[in-house]
């Protein structure tokens, strides 16, 4: 038998289906390993927005090249979900094919949504609370993560919607593509350009916002809990819509509908 991987990627209709498994697959999870593995998304996006923090520092952060290389640094966050293996929020927008589909049930979409939500929280306070506890925040990367979430904190409520929906559809574009690619090289190869290209754009991503708001109190940042809580509900509102409506939807339905068939 050859074991050799097959060097040619998914074909569009047939990632269409390998998301909707995914998406029935995801909803069978068992509930404290559906959390566990939600913690551990919310830490690893934590990780890729620390190591944007830092990138950042010293820079001017509205200077495009110096976000470019944020965005390419914080791609360690879905790299490590994606590859490693963990349930991210954002990316479970997807699971709305298999729902429409009725393969799932809005029951369970709307659980595992919730459960996910919740863990990614967890997982992404508990990291920001070790950064604290490590002095890494005390110099001028502490300065940084102040600034940026004082600055999230204070953006207008259609702004952090639409930015979250932008942001969303980039970040479902590429689990998106991660399916089409074979192994772990093309997985990481799909992540990149989508991921630094939301980073580099300045828009907004529900989960690693549950990082930087924590990190920039931790860093003795004055930032407004009512401005970060605000900011999470129009921000996950604006995930969710350009995620499951931008893509999931436009997808199931050119692949997986009447258009696909």
């Amino acid at each position: 038998m050859n074991d050799t991987p097959h060097p040619d990627a998914f074909k569009p209709a047939e990632i269409a289906r390998l998301i909707e498994g995914a998406g029935v697959a995801k909803a069978a999870l068992p509930l404290v390993q559906m959390f566990v593995l939600a913690m551990l998304a919310g830490a690893f996006i934590g990780f890729g927005a620390a190591a944007y923090t830092m990138v950042m520092t010293g820079t001017d952060m509205g200077y495009g090249p110096a976000r470019m290389l944020g965005g390419l640094v914080f791609s360690l966050g879905l790299i490590l979900v994606v590859v490693g293996g963990a349930e991210l929020f954002t990316g479970n927008a997807l699971m709305v094919m298999a729902a429409v589909d009725g393969r799932i049930t809005p029951q369970q979409l709307f659980r595992n949504w919730a459960v996910v939500y919740l863990g990614n929280l967890v997982g992404a306070v508990g990291l920001a609370v070790a950064f604290g506890l490590s002095g890494l925040l005390d110099g001028k990367m502490g300065g940084t993560a102040a600034q940026i979430a004082l600055a999230k904190s204070n953006l207008p409520p259609v702004e952090a919607f639409v930015r979250g929906a932008l942001c969303n559809a980039l970040v479902c574009l590429a689990v998106w593509l991660t399916f089409a690619a074979r192994t772990a090289a093309g997985k990481i190869l799909a992540i990149l350009w989508p991921i630094t290209g939301f980073v580099l754009l300045g828009l907004e991503h529900s989960v690693a916002n549950m990082y930087f708001f924590p990190q920039g109190w931790a860093a003795g940042g004055e930032v407004d809990l009512t401005g970060a809580v605000t900011n999470l509900l129009w921000v996950t509102l604006g995930n969710i819509l350009g995620g499951a409506g931008g893509v999931a939807l436009a997808y199931r339905y050119a692949y997986l509908g009447p258009a696909g068939r």
